[in-house]
């Protein structure tokens, strides 16, 4: 007997397989994880048992998952009509088909995409599930939802799915704050729904870069892993389902306000995007995953000789914010682009306080004009001095924020987002201020377009090369005329994003949202490297970046040397420490440099000439995270594809156990071919500013050392007894 379901799809690539069957009349994921090999056999015999004391037929667990299948979980979609109905569909198989160009259900071992249809007509609902299995074995998932009814439906949630099999037993997430971003927390699998909320109107500094699911003590660099990241910079719900039947589904969705999303007859909605990695070697080989999506973006800043990207070099920056805060004199200014300029600096960003009325945080955002009675001239003269030295310029705006005090709010009040449809000048009430600031209404086509016409002015009569896009705060009781409306402002900030970009292709726009507030996949899909924290500290910088990136390459990743004492936390920690921390990404420095110490200055020169040397295998190499089972001391580093050198830090977060740390083991090496290991930084004599708490350092941190990659990874080196808070800087070079 012919079924009249279609026919299994698999989607195969890079170790990972997805695979779909629809023999129940919907659409479920029968696998994802593992490759299965060419050969499928019979899915129908898959037919579970009915226990006692259950529904009698088997349970579906749906691509969409849904009560009318028995589902007993969250289900994938909540809506209704108006006067209550459809509160419940069932969904079943329209059409599933291969996308890609020359798959065919006869021969699908090379598909990696697929659309897949499910309707109920009598609900008047569509469904339309576009998956892709990229070539690195990232998954990508959405779904579109069409009202195909004569009525208003009222859209709850629609929820992104995918299923865990039972050695997922441990769960990995990161949360944070302000100058504390993206630290791991853990905890084991156990029945219930476990749910991280974010109702910022942005990302979020405790939203979760990353959710893995993995099998019993996963690790950096084994274990089996199932991780998602979930593609969007407004509210959201990532989320584990696990069932008392055993089954579990790891899930995201954008979190809607209360009537939000009202779909009219015709109309649509289409999710944002999940994306999911498999690795059975651990969190390293997620993080090659993405690491292979980003770079085979067309657009992606990659660097020279890297494959795919724009091709240019990620150039060495400074930003003047912890140099000079307000204060815009230009003699500093330039005095500051001068000594910038001498250590080998090839990008100048201005920050904060060069538009009108902006002389500290009370005032201005929204009047960007340049202020005439701070730059008579302009912003011209800092721009000459700039790139007479052979840098670029760069800006920092705050397109989406508004003080109550300033030009632009006087002429329109009803630009302010909030709860109310009436202005605050006419007694509507206003959102609770942060840093004495609001949200322009970006879905006001007016307000949209007078930002844009701004910015983009000011991209046009100036030479900058580079936008610093901040944006200082969560969006609260978030309103259109009365209405929610954070959905709708994400999709018009985003526009924003595009048309400048459209408008100005050669100008580079960083991500900051006070730091790492909005970091995702949906916000870097339209710029080119994110600000990961306000904080400079180095030691909270290792956790930052080191999770930041268990996702994001080093090349998107803004990493600066700040000042000897840390203005955010206070500590105070050697050059050499700063230094290799801000190495291991797009480095820059936001410091005052003329106050350096000239020790401090050679140790930057020769910092920056080390990270121009190497920073095409750092920013296309893959990243590597030992498990050295020490509490406080890690390594980490960065190998070339082609596995002919790499760079390594280890690092001494706080004070060890025992009193000289032992032989760590230096992981990603070609185990066959023999490497020269040697120090670079610092010597154990006049820059180490009491890095070592030891006589002599191991012979090798002198002398180097010659072995065999296995040799390397399975002995490793003695490493010198470093103090905490201190890092030293190891090159691998084969020979």
């Amino acid at each position: 007997m012919v079924s009249p379901h279609p026919r299994p799809l698999y989607l195969r690539s890079a170790g990972t397989s997805l695979l779909l069957a629809f023999h129940t009349g919907e659409a479920q994921i029968v696998h994802w994880g593992a490759d299965l090999g060419e050969v499928l056999p019979d899915l129908e015999l898959l037919r579970p048992p009915i226990p006692h004391s259950a529904f009698d037929t088997p349970v579906v667990a749906g691509l969409v998952p849904q009560p009318s299948s028995g589902w007993l979980g969250r289900p994938g979609l909540r809506g209704h009509r108006a006067n209550g109905t459809a509160f419940s569909p069932a969904f079943q198989i329209v059409s599933a088909e291969y996308s890609d160009a020359g798959a065919t259900a006869g021969h699908p071992a090379s598909a990696t995409s697929a659309v897949v249809i499910q309707a109920d007509p009598e609900a008047g609902l569509e469904i339309r599930s576009t998956i892709r299995l990229n070539v690195g074995g990232l998954l990508e998932l959405c779904h579109t939802l069409t009202n195909t009814g004569t009525n208003d439906y009222n859209l709850d949630e629609l929820a992104l799915v995918l299923p865990l099999p039972s050695q997922a037993t441990e769960l990995l997430d990161l949360t944070g704050r302000w100058c504390r971003e993206n630290h791991p927390q853990r905890r084991s699998i156990e029945q219930g729904t476990w749910v991280r909320s974010g109702r910022h109107g942005r990302t979020g500094h405790d939203s979760s870069l990353l959710v893995a699911a993995g099998s019993a003590g996963f690790a950096n660099r084994s274990g089996n892993v199932w991780a998602t990241h979930f593609g969007w910079s407004g509210n959201h719900e990532q989320y584990l389902d696990s069932l008392g039947d055993g089954r579990r589904m790891l899930g995201a969705s954008e979190l809607l306000g209360s009537g939000e999303l009202l779909l009219g007859p015709g109309t649509e909605y289409t999710t944002p995007t999940l994306y999911a990695a498999y690795s059975d070697h651990g969190l390293d080989g997620v993080t090659e995953r993405f690491y292979d999506w980003f770079r085979a973006r067309p657009h992606h800043v990659g660097t020279q000789g890297a494959e795919g990207g724009s091709g240019k070099a990620r150039p060495v920056v400074l930003n003047t914010w912890e140099a000079v805060y307000f204060d815009h004199r230009i003699e500093p200014l330039i005095e500051l682009a001068e000594s910038a300029a001498e250590l080998g600096v090839e990008r100048f960003v201005l920050d904060d306080g060069w538009f009108r009325g902006r002389r500290d945080d009370h005032a201005g955002l929204g009047d960007w004009y340049v202020d005439g009675t701070v730059w008579p001239e302009g912003l011209t003269p800092l721009i000459d001095a700039v790139t007479s030295r052979g840098m670029e310029f760069g800006l920092w705006v705050e397109p989406e924020m508004v003080n109550i005090n300033s030009e632009v709010v006087r002429a329109h009040p009803e630009w302010i987002v909030g709860p109310c449809s009436t202005p605050f000048t006419e007694g509507g009430r206003l959102p609770m201020e942060w840093r004495h600031q609001h949200i322009i209404d970006l879905v006001n086509p007016e307000a949209w377009q007078y930002i844009f016409e701004r910015i983009s002015a000011l991209l046009s009569e100036n030479n900058i090369s580079y936008l610093k896009w901040d944006q200082n705060r969560d969006h609260t009781e978030h309103g259109h005329n009365g209405r929610a409306s954070v959905h709708h402002q994400t999709l018009a900030a985003y526009r924003l994003f595009d048309a400048l970009k459209a408008a100005h292709p050669n100008v580079e726009i960083e991500s900051c949202s006070s730091g790492g507030a909005r970091v995702d996949l949906g916000i870097l899909q339209r710029t080119d490297r994110v600000w990961a924290s306000d904080c400079n500290d180095a030691l909270e910088r290792q956790t930052i970046q080191r999770w930041t990136q268990s996702v994001l390459p080093p090349e998107l990743v803004g990493s600066h040397v700040g000042p000897t004492q840390a203005h955010t936390t206070g500590r105070t920690h050697g050059i050499a420490f700063r230094a290799i921390t801000a190495l291991f990404g797009h480095f820059g420095m936001e410091w005052d440099i003329r106050q350096a110490s000239n020790e401090d200055r050679q140790v930057l020169k020769r910092v920056i000439k080390i990270y121009k040397e190497h920073r095409g295998m750092l920013h296309s190499g893959v990243r590597v995270n030992a498990d050295l089972g020490v509490p406080n001391l890690q390594l980490h580093g960065v190998v070339s594809q082609d596995k002919s050198q790499a760079l390594f830090a280890a690092v001494a977060l706080a004070s060890l156990a025992a009193e000289v740390p032992g032989r760590a083991g230096i992981p990603g090496l070609d185990p066959k071919r023999t490497y020269r290991v040697e120090a670079l930084l610092p010597s154990d004599t006049e820059e180490s500013h009491g890095a070592f708490a030891q006589i002599e350092p191991p012979l090798w941190y002198r002398e180097g050392f010659t072995a065999s990659g296995a040799f390397f990874a399975e002995v490793g080196l003695p490493l010198p007894v470093l103090r905490p808070e201190q890092a030293i800087l190891i090159k691998a070079t084969s020979v």
